[in-house]
């Protein structure tokens, strides 16, 4: 008998600053920690999310890494000062699942005449 794949051999590592590929998430709906932290990059540039909070406790990294795995919330960029910490913005998948919309990205400005 085979062995099952491993986890990563069955899913490629995030990639900040893009979204992960579409899961099989349809249905699910996040748990109440994990809706805490994504409404908050709903008022944030870019969705970003926040690492602290509004207590300023460290957000939970198991709350991060469940919205990561739905596809709700994606690596963002790495800290330089806290490198351990995981810097996340809120996906397509993420502002739906809040009921949202996300963001029309900005159209192509255009160059003046001349």
């Amino acid at each position: 008998m085979g062995r099952a794949p491993s986890k990563e051999q069955r899913e490629p590592a995030p990639v900040p600053g893009q979204d992960p590929p579409a899961r099989a998430a349809v249905g699910l709906r996040p748990t109440e920690a994990q809706r805490r932290y994504l409404e908050r990059g709903l008022t944030q540039a870019g969705g970003k999310l926040p690492l602290f909070d509004r207590d300023g406790r460290e957000v939970s990294r198991k709350t991060v890494e469940s919205c990561v795995a739905h596809g709700w919330a994606a690596p963002w960029m790495q800290n330089p000062i806290k490198p351990d910490w995981l810097v996340c913005r809120l996906t397509e998948a993420g502002y739906r699942v809040l009921g949202s919309e996300p963001p029309a990205a900005p159209a192509p400005r255009e160059r003046p005449p001349g």
